[in-house]
């Protein structure tokens, strides 16, 4: 098996030569591989519209390691409309995804996917989502991702003897810990950039990050019904002698 994993984003804008944006990531530590940038531009310093929650040392950490993320992707988009149509072509170890879309839109997915593996303490939680991307998902599909996911980690908290989380409360926390890095990378984006496109895609994404505190469980309710066949269900497989027995309450 490889040891990075690696996901191409393809752009064509406007009939021009395809912006092609490699994501390599560490399978075991779901960190960004990305060569260093010998000159960062001004606006990845840590303190400049620093986050309000951010936890990291400027002495250890001078620039974010978020904005490092991205920069070579701001740089990229700098003269680029967030309403201009885009054909984006993703491809991943295991499929390829074509789309016609907005910039702003394409870009966002893009964005997501780089700032869950950046190194931003804050984002780290959606590096399983990264793991397994699902390119230009639904805000629907995202809610049922990112749920699952924080449901999955729960499962193994408490296999290891920790308490879980029944009720998504860390997970709205988690959102709301996000809306705060994604206001702050806005302010600096919008330093960096002579066009609103990356702007516009983090805006969008926060946009959903922001509603999901307040509409996570209006969301579950929404999906309850995909999940009867669960209903009353005590034991899954109760396996003897090669013969499947399942076992409901009744």
């Amino acid at each position: 098996m490889d040891l990075v994993l690696s996901i191409q984003y393809r752009f064509l804008v406007c009939a021009d030569r395809p912006m092609q944006f490699s994501v390599n990531i560490d399978r075991q530590t779901l960190e960004l591989v990305r060569p260093p940038i010998p000159a960062p531009p001004f606006w990845t310093a840590l303190d400049y519209f620093r986050c309000p929650n951010c936890p990291l040392d400027a002495a250890d950490n001078p620039h974010c390691p978020l904005c490092l993320a991205l920069a070579p992707v701001v740089d990229r988009f700098g003269g680029i409309l967030s309403c201009d149509a885009v054909d984006v072509e993703v491809e991943t170890g295991e499929r390829r995804i074509f789309q016609n879309t907005t910039v702003q839109r394409a870009l966002g997915s893009l964005i997501g996917l780089i700032m869950a593996v950046s190194g931003c303490p804050h984002t780290a939680f959606f590096k399983p989502m990264a793991r397994f991307h699902l390119p230009l998902a639904t805000e629907e599909e995202t809610i049922y991702r990112a749920s699952s996911m924080y449901r999955l980690a729960q499962y193994y908290i408490r296999m290891s003897g920790g308490s879980s989380d029944a009720g998504l409360e860390g997970l709205k926390r988690i959102y709301k810990n996000i809306h705060q890095v994604n206001m702050a990378v806005a302010k600096r984006i919008r330093d960096a950039t002579r066009t609103d496109s990356s702007i516009n895609a983090v805006i969008i994404l926060d946009m959903f990050t922001k509603s999901v505190p307040y509409d996570i469980d209006d969301s579950m309710a929404s999906i309850r019904n995909l999940f009867e066949e669960y209903q009353g269900l005590c034991q899954a497989f109760d396996v003897e002698e090669d013969v499947h027995e399942i076992t409901y309450c009744r």
